[in-house]
């Protein structure tokens, strides 16, 4: 039998290296969700924007998904988004393309099950928002019009029941926070979509609440042009001078 002896320095690179390779798989063991794609069956629908993913028969996973704002559930329509997404989802296997990582550490990401993109689907039928604020696609401008047009989904409301979840949250923290009413926080309607509106032109070149010539129009570039300046405190409000 032939005993091969390592000298100091080999014992010590060898064990070094050891040390690597398992701390690597640790890590990728602990941390799943920080992968380019997760891959499991939706065993629960929080809302509109939100899964349950059981990975590998054992880990579940909250995945909020990204490019979309969907109604809250106390919202009108929050129910019924929570169906359609049920619909698109519940108890299949999907595939999440993880996109990015929210502040509680969820992964956050596309979901398709099969060959469709659930996220552009709720969008498509009017389950969800195209979600301005954190958006890099810019189509679900282009399907979320297409679904206001159609008025299909939540755009089928009476005008005074469409409010964007993000204006909704940022009420109920006003309500929460004082007494101060909410009548700031700006409802869109269909009406906001009809012939002679800014909604109905392309969106040009203006990024500054002094260019706006109204608060419909810097509306209108904030959530469909996707012009974040004009919502300097994120409130969802755009160039409070002229929209307060």
């Amino acid at each position: 039998m032939t005993v091969v002896r390592f000298r100091p320095a080999q014992r010590l690179s060898c064990l070094g290296f050891a040390i690597v390779i398992l701390l690597a798989g640790l890590a990728g063991a602990a941390t799943p969700a920080s992968a380019e794609a997760l891959k499991g069956r939706v065993v629960g629908v929080t809302d509109g924007d939100a899964t349950k993913l059981l990975v590998g028969g054992r880990n579940e996973y909250k995945v909020p998904r990204g490019e979309i704002d969907a109604p809250e559930s106390g919202q009108p329509f929050g129910q019924k988004s929570k169906r359609m997404l049920s619909d698109l989802v519940f108890n299949r296997t999907v595939t999440v393309r993880v996109t990015d990582v929210d502040r509680y550490g969820r992964s956050v990401g596309v979901i398709r099950a099969g060959n469709t993109n659930t996220n552009a689907e709720m969008v498509k039928r009017g389950g969800a928002w195209a979600y301005r604020r954190y958006l890099s696609d810019q189509r679900y401008l282009l399907w979320e019009r297409q679904a206001q047009q159609a008025r299909r989904g939540l755009w089928g409301l009476q005008a005074d029941q469409i409010m964007a979840p993000w204006d909704w949250r940022a009420a109920r923290r006003n309500r929460r926070g004082s007494n101060a009413p909410a009548e700031r926080m700006t409802p869109i309607g269909r009406s906001a979509f009809s012939s002679g509106t800014p909604a109905d032109s392309a969106c040009g070149t203006k990024s500054r609440c002094s260019q706006m010539t109204s608060c419909a129009e810097a509306t209108f570039y904030l959530r469909s042009c996707g012009a974040g300046r004009l919502d300097s405190d994120g409130d969802g409000v755009p160039c409070e001078k002229i929209c307060s």
